[in-house]
């Protein structure tokens, strides 16, 4: 990764993995009821214990490795300082930045993401309020001119909608494009992005958003998320350079909820919910392709096929973090072990560091 010094001078710059973080949540009330845990953490040895038999046998347990492992103890604060906390200085330096959540329905990712929207002094507020109050408190202790632009896209059904749209048709949808400026970029036409001045400006956007995100009950979750959602924060910061010329900095830091994949059989889904389903599965497989297409070098990498190729393999990002709820008694052949299995192979490296460069002031 690239960084700075003090002087305007550069380091070596180097690449860097995207890393992948795993949160195991609680029990819940049914399976305190009906189950036992399949899923050990170990935080100190950043290892997940996965037992593929009976509590009693030894010989049939698999162990999976990732850079940051949570347990069920683990509080909202205790994620935010250690995830999100050491990229808010590389999206103020002016790098491309992304958060993406990623699991099986009910395993806690949007608990994760936004907790409650509301923030002081929530203990369960989660990342994207935090972060939204840290970006503020950062840049008014700078001193510095900025501005601060926010959107909300949602991805259902391989379509794209704008969750800030002042329009009254939440059904209208946006259209994807490859950014001519960018070779590794995207624009989403339409797309509104709201200028925010405070953090309580911001958890109002959110709320708006996440009243017209949809959501569903199935017999897996209750509040199943049925899309995904980017929040985007994109900072504008004036610099003085030493000769005396205005420029800008621009940052942006991508906060990505994916919708949880499910057995269609379990979750009891059928015509719309189903439909909604298959797409949410289809698109994570893809993503899963992008991955493994990146891992493997490969020349070719399916970008195109995804709606939601908005997220890191597309941002330039100079750091990724793919933090994967999962759920304690996920069976050794559910989705969810199989996810820890696909979260737990080579880590897929990001682009070369990129940081847009700086514009003259207007």
């Amino acid at each position: 990764m690239a960084s700075t010094n003090g002087t305007g001078g550069r380091r070596e710059e180097k690449g860097r993995n995207i890393q992948v973080v795993v949160r195991c949540r609680p029990f819940n009330t049914m399976e305190h009821r009906s189950s036992y845990g399949v899923i050990d953490c170990d935080q100190s040895r950043k290892e997940v214990l996965v037992r593929t038999g009976g509590m009693n046998d030894k010989s049939s347990r698999k162990t999976y490795t990732f850079d940051m492992v949570f347990g069920p103890a683990a509080k909202q604060i205790d994620v935010y300082r250690s995830v999100v906390c050491p990229i808010l200085d590389e999206v103020i330096m002016g790098y491309n930045c992304t958060v993406f959540a990623y699991g099986q329905t009910g395993t806690g990712k949007t608990f994760t993401m936004e907790g409650d929207l509301t923030f002081d002094p929530d203990p369960l507020a989660g990342i994207i309020p935090r972060t939204l109050h840290q970006i503020f408190e950062k840049l008014s202790e700078n001193g510095t001119e900025f501005s601060v632009k926010v959107s909300l896209l949602e991805i259902y059904n391989e379509e794209l909608f704008d969750l800030l749209s002042p329009t009254e048709d939440v059904n209208e949808r946006l259209q994807l494009f490859d950014d001519p400026r960018n070779k590794r970029g995207v624009v989403v036409k339409g797309l509104e992005e709201v200028v925010v001045h405070n953090k309580d400006e911001v958890y109002k956007i959110l709320e708006q958003g996440a009243a017209k995100r949809r959501t569903a009950s199935t017999l897996m979750n209750a509040y199943s998320s049925r899309s995904h959602s980017v929040f985007s924060v994109t900072i504008h910061m004036k610099e003085i350079t030493l000769d005396g010329e205005e420029l800008v900095k621009i940052g942006k830091l991508n906060l990505v909820d994916l919708a949880g994949s499910e057995n269609i059989g379990r979750s009891g889904a059928v015509d719309k919910r189903a439909r909604e389903a298959g797409n949410i599965n289809q698109s994570l497989l893809t993503l899963g392709r992008v991955i493994t297409a990146l891992v493997e070098k490969r020349p070719h990498v399916p970008y195109r096929w995804a709606a939601h190729r908005t997220g890191p393999g597309r941002t330039s990002s100079r750091s990724g973090f793919n933090s994967g709820p999962g759920s304690p008694t996920e069976s050794p052949n559910s989705p969810g072990s199989c996810r820890t299995r696909w979260a737990d192979a080579p880590r897929p490296p990001s682009s070369p560091p990129c940081r847009r460069p700086p514009a003259t002031w207007r």
